[in-house]
């Protein structure tokens, strides 16, 4: 998004590091998404384009799923939500596992 932004308001990362009282480097890294800004940084980096961040909050399609699994697990005896909780968990770790090794 700052990299769009910076791109058509016809600024270099130089001169948005300038008018946001930052440096260029800051400003790369958080193109590239190696960082990630905080609020008051993109909304800092925002208003050196002339432009305002809004935050919204939009309800998630998915909500009925969401009413449904709840009332799937209700039906559940304990011994049964315990088995789902020790897979997931088990499914969990084994994902951290193989994103350590891949690093």
């Amino acid at each position: 998004m700052v990299a769009q932004l910076r791109e058509r308001h016809g600024l270099s990362q130089r001169a948005l590091a300038v008018r946001a009282s930052t440096s260029q480097a800051w400003i790369s890294r958080v193109e590239t998404g190696e960082i990630s800004p905080s609020v008051d940084s993109l909304e800092r980096l925002l208003h050196a384009m002339g432009e305002q961040l809004v935050l919204d909050n939009v309800r998630l399609s998915h909500d009925d799923t969401d009413r449904h699994h709840r009332a799937t697990t209700a039906a559940m005896d304990m011994p049964e939500r315990l088995e789902r909780a020790l897979s997931a968990a088990s499914f969990v770790a084994e994902l951290h596992g193989r994103a350590r090794d891949a690093r």
